[in-house]
């Protein structure tokens, strides 16, 4: 999109980030050509006719259908999704780019509503295959190999089977969705709008947090107290936002007789909840060999008595501050595609050449970075907030990743191509792999192989340790609310109590710091979210293990693992590997990897 209705400027211009280059813009016009496009404006007049076409033809009849006739009628739902994610792809991508547009919100409300809207007569689908006989089901898919396909999604479906409830409240949660979604913006736009004061300059979210990578102190310090000023001026909101996201969802796990808070994600992400808890207790063990370790390390190299939280981000002494520029960034990047296989850099390409990706910090755009799939007609889009540190670099090969990953797996088809999160992250974390193996052996002295280790250890405790901490806190948020209303101190209380044991003695916290809690987008968008960057990281870990070992054929293994999309469970994706994430001793082995390079860095000081 080049008619941005704001002057794009960098945010951050004053602090050296002005050299980055020419960084790239979405161009939404894959999707649809404008708000008003009558691509746009047919699509909305098929979903209206065709969900109510839909109902009239299946509703009440689905026991009935033989094997051909289900097939039609799935693929009839799955063009509907497909014609209803592109819609809404482009409504919350143009509305990402500027989120404080009064006109881009309506927009993406008024699409969301009507949407809402036209497919509440479709609610029945899900319930009424529910009702099927498993017997039935069976003989259906032996009959047509083509309806057998989609024995995954029936399985996902199937599996809330348990927690089903009445088609009537069925169709009135569905409706009522809509009114979560306006907390959940309430969220987004809050922070968007969030503004700092740094040494005099106004300053967005992102801006402000990249402080706390840089190399003076007292910039990370005030960076850290302004970021608490702003979160204190507003923790009333965002611990109602907080209240009532988690008392809605308390209302309907109770109401569809969930045994914990946690079952409806781990439900989604197809994993069983024993394989969470042993990921979750096995980090947790571990938060001494790798955190506390860890951050002793960094306390004696930053030459401190104690580490203060502004400090945990930051870059060591010896450490180079320069910019990285967007071109070098990208060959980095796609240089290390490339080395482990010319496919996943041909797959890579187009993103950097056709707009695909929106790179620039700009006021109004949403804090972050994502790789959104949109729907598996058109392809993916990648958001970044670049600014040129090293840990941007590792975020572009991160959301590539993901990049690359949802373009192979859209050969599945609309409802099988979706990816549970605690595998969605395979391939960008192995992205990032890739490219900081391929630093690390380009290292020319000890102190920079020092520095990428560190880095690389950093980004691995920031997945695993800090987002298990996170899962924690959240684990604490929904059983305590489930006790009544919270308070922000409440929150911020529950805050600390995870903050202490997963950073470690090293570690002092400032006054204000306890609110740091608020400006998680994931605790609002999507709860217990968060155990899906560690469990991908663990998997990670163990597959490049496998990978450094020479395994045969892992290039084109690896490729089927990515095409295989969410056609597939994680036991049966890993099997080729020879892993298995359902064995309590599998995450040992991804956890070891960071332990021994904390091994390396201490044999560095000795």
């Amino acid at each position: 999109m080049r008619d941005l209705p704001f002057p794009v400027r960098d945010a951050n211009t004053s602090h050296g980030t002005d050299n980055l280059g020419n960084l790239p813009e979405w161009d939404l016009s894959d999707l649809y050509t404008g708000e008003e496009a009558p691509e746009l404006e047919a699509d909305l007049a098929f979903l209206e006719k065709e969900c109510s076409a839909f109902a009239a033809d299946y509703e009440g009849k689905l026991a009935d259908l033989d094997a051909t006739g289900l097939l039609e009628c799935v693929q009839r739902n799955e063009k509907i999704s497909q014609i209803s994610g592109r819609i809404m792809s482009y409504a919350g991508l143009r509305y990402y780019q500027l989120t404080t547009d009064a006109e881009r919100a309506q927009f993406m409300s008024n699409c969301q509503e009507a949407l809402t809207n036209f497919s509440t007569p479709l609610v029945f689908f899900t319930l009424e295959l529910n009702r099927l006989e498993d017997d039935h089901l069976d003989a259906l898919f032996a009959a047509n190999a083509d309806l057998a396909r989609y024995k995954p999604v029936f399985d996902r479906i199937r599996a809330m089977k348990p927690y089903q409830l009445s088609d009537e409240l069925e169709k009135f949660l569905h409706d009522l969705g809509v009114v979560g979604d306006a907390w959940e913006r309430l969220f987004d736009e809050t922070i968007a709008g969030l503004t700092f004061d740094m040494e005099g300059e106004e300053l967005n979210i992102e801006a402000t947090l990249n402080f706390l990578t840089e190399q003076d102190r007292s910039k990370r310090e005030a960076a850290a107290r302004e970021l608490a000023r702003v979160f204190a001026e507003n923790i009333k909101i965002f611990s109602r936002v907080h209240n009532t996201a988690a008392k809605e969802k308390e209302v309907i796990d109770r109401w569809r007789k969930m045994p914990t808070a946690q079952t409806g994600r781990h439900l989604s992400n197809d994993v069983e909840p024993e394989v969470v808890e042993a990921l979750r207790d096995a980090v947790v063990a571990a938060y001494p060999k790798l955190s506390h370790r860890y951050y002793e390390l960094k306390r004696k190299w930053l030459g401190l008595d104690r580490m203060q939280v502004w400090d945990r981000n930051a870059p060591l002494p010896m450490e180079d501050t320069k910019t990285v520029s967007w071109e070098d960034a990208q060959k980095t990047v796609m240089d290390a595609y490339n080395a482990f296989d010319p496919r996943m850099g041909e797959i890579a390409e187009p993103f950097f050449s056709k707009g695909w990706i929106d790179a620039a910090v700009k006021p109004g755009k949403a804090p972050g970075a994502f790789a959104h799939p949109t729907v598996t007609n058109v392809h993916p889009y990648v958001m970044l907030n670049y600014l040129g540190k090293p840990r941007d670099v590792m975020t572009l090969a991160h959301e590539l990743g993901h990049g690359v990953h949802q373009v192979l797996a859209a050969e599945q088809g609309e409802m099988l191509s979706s990816t549970p999160l605690t595998l969605a992250e395979t391939a960008s974390v192995f992205g990032e792999m890739l490219t900081f193996r391929k630093m690390l052996d380009a290292a020319e002295t000890q102190e920079q192989r020092k520095i990428l280790l560190a880095g690389k250890v950093e980004d691995m405790i920031n997945t695993v340790v800090r987002q298990i901490a996170f899962y924690d806190f959240e684990c604490k948020l929904h059983a305590a609310r489930r006790e009544g209303e919270l308070t922000p101190d409440d929150i911020n209380a529950l805050w600390m109590s995870v903050q202490a044991e997963s950073l470690g003695p090293a570690f002092d916290f400032m006054e204000g710091y306890e609110t740091f809690w608020a400006y998680i987008p994931h605790f609002v968008h999507s709860p217990f979210y968060v155990y899906a960057y560690a469990f991908g990281d663990g998997l990670v870990n163990a597959l490049y293990a496998v990978y450094a070992e020479g395994d045969a054929g892992f290039e084109d293994k690896y490729f089927d693992m990515l095409r295989a999309g969410g056609s597939k469970h994680h036991k049966e994706l890993l099997a080729p590997f020879g892993l298995d994430a359902s064995d309590p001793k599998f995450w040992d082995k991804g956890l070891s990897m960071i332990s021994s390079m904390i091994d390396e860095l201490e044999a560095m000081e000795g």
